[in-house]
């Protein structure tokens, strides 16, 4: 059986290895680990829960000697405030004996803080890419020392409409550096990023997208509408013995706030919600409190938990059914890590059921049907979205200007626009020069 023992690394790193209580390397860690050493281009395909930071961090920690210098060597970007706080802890758990510097900077916090931080000097720099791309901008940062770059959730940050700020980062970096990406899936989007701006990379794929975790049991429920959804929702999560820790997705903010305001009479002190319109010490005090069990559900979007490392979650709801099959296996590898036992449920409409199909077959096996508790309440409250539009069909007859607010202009509104006076009747009085300064054109027409 592989461990860390045969890595050849630092006691310093042991020493970190061992505080953490690591033994066996993921999948991730062994393949990457001399890849990585050794200098070369990567690309790494892991789902949620893989123990990517470590992967990456390992080697990078073990080829980082000790420096004075002010400007970064290392340079990661993650997609969210709440991954740079995150992968910023981590590394410092990972470094207790040794001395490296090190410096998270995100969105939503006065940029001169962030300033005096990196003027102090730093080895490495975990950053948003928003963030990074001002700092770059005003001069305070620079990149021109960064030897190894680490691009963290790749897809999300294309997702999040980041790719301006990643190709400009791109472009002012060193030539000579070492690239490493790590995304769950593989878009068109990365793959376009990786041609452009790689150095002939090694992929490695480890838990690829469509392969459900073995120790994660599925099941499903047919729901007609959202507040049935809730009913549902409400009556599983009253057991709290079973439901002791519960990560709840829902498609956007907008349906997250809806799905709070409708529990949290009911569950009070147990509920939070995290979405992007959040402010940033509620998002890290909800994230906090959920991790630490003073919370025992979580609402949140898909964008919102990529990447966040929350252990030990009972169970993964999805309230909603996303759109995207892929944004599923990322929703259920939330739970069922580090070998535990993981149970996922999934709600759908009939709107959803070809979503749901989806999914079953990137996966390659059926979600089992579970029925409806018979006590569950079929709502006939609609959302605003459920409600039927209704939209007038095309009518060829119905010529523009002859609805009820169509109207003849008034006869005042009918006339012509001749110029004003000057046209009509000064400049034929007085004769007046067309432009000013034309004198000639006056002694001209007085001859």
């Amino acid at each position: 059986m592989e461990s860390f023992a045969n890595f050849k690394i630092s006691k310093q790193l042991r020493f970190a290895i061992d505080d953490l209580g690591f033994i066996k390397p993921t999948p991730i860690q062994s393949q990457s680990f001399s890849l990585i050493q050794s200098g070369k281009d990567m690309v790494g395909i892991a789902q949620t829960g893989t123990g990517k930071t470590f992967a990456y961090m390992l080697p990078i920690l073990q080829g980082l000697s000790f420096s004075k210098q002010v400007q970064p060597r290392v340079l990661i970007v993650v997609p969210t405030r709440e991954l740079v706080i995150q992968v910023v802890d981590q590394i410092k758990t990972f470094t207790n004996y040794m001395t490296v510097r090190t410096v998270g900077v995100y969105g939503g916090v006065n940029i001169n803080r962030h300033k005096e931080l990196v003027m102090q000097g730093a080895d490495i720099v975990v950053a948003t890419p928003g963030r990074l791309y001002d700092l770059v901008l005003s001069r305070t940062l620079q990149l021109k020392s960064i030897k190894k770059l680490v691009i963290d959730e790749v897809d999300v940050m294309l997702d999040l409409g980041f790719r301006f700020q990643l190709i400009n980062i791109f472009e002012l970096l060193p030539d000579k550096r070492q690239n490493v990406m790590f995304s769950a899936t593989m878009t068109d989007e990365v793959e376009l990023l990786i041609n452009d701006f790689f150095n002939n990379p090694t992929s490695i794929s480890v838990a690829v997208s469509g392969t459900p975790l073995d120790n994660i049991s599925q099941v499903s429920y047919a729901v007609p509408n959202f507040y049935t959804k809730a009913n549902l929702l409400k009556h599983l999560l009253i057991n709290e013995e079973v439901y002791c820790k519960v990560l709840v997705f829902v498609s956007n903010k907008k349906s997250a706030d809806l799905l709070f305001n409708y529990l949290e009479d009911i569950f009070v002190a147990d509920l939070a919600v995290i979405h992007s319109n959040k402010t940033q010490n509620y998002r890290i005090r909800s994230i906090e409190n959920f991790n630490e069990r003073l919370t025992r559900i979580l609402i949140t979007t898909d964008i919102m938990a990529r990447g966040l490392d929350l252990d030990l979650i009972s169970h993964v709801i999805n309230f909603d059914t996303p759109s995207f099959p892929e944004n599923y296996m990322h929703r259920i590898g939330r739970t069922g890590r580090a070998e535990q036992k993981g149970r996922s449920l999934l709600f759908y409409t009939d709107k959803e059921r070809s979503s749901k199909e989806a999914i079953e077959k990137l996966m390659g096996i059926q979600i089992p049907l579970t029925e409806l508790p018979s006590e569950i309440e079929i709502s006939k409250q609609l959302t605003y979205d459920e409600q039927p539009k209704h939209k007038e069909r095309y009518n060829p007859l119905k010529e523009v200007g002859t609805g009820k607010g169509f109207h003849e202009k008034k006869d005042k509104n009918k006339k012509e626009n001749l110029g004003g006076s000057y046209k009509r009747t000064v400049k034929k009085k007085y004769k007046k020069p067309k432009t000013k300064g034309d004198k000639n054109f006056n002694k001209r027409n007085k001859k």
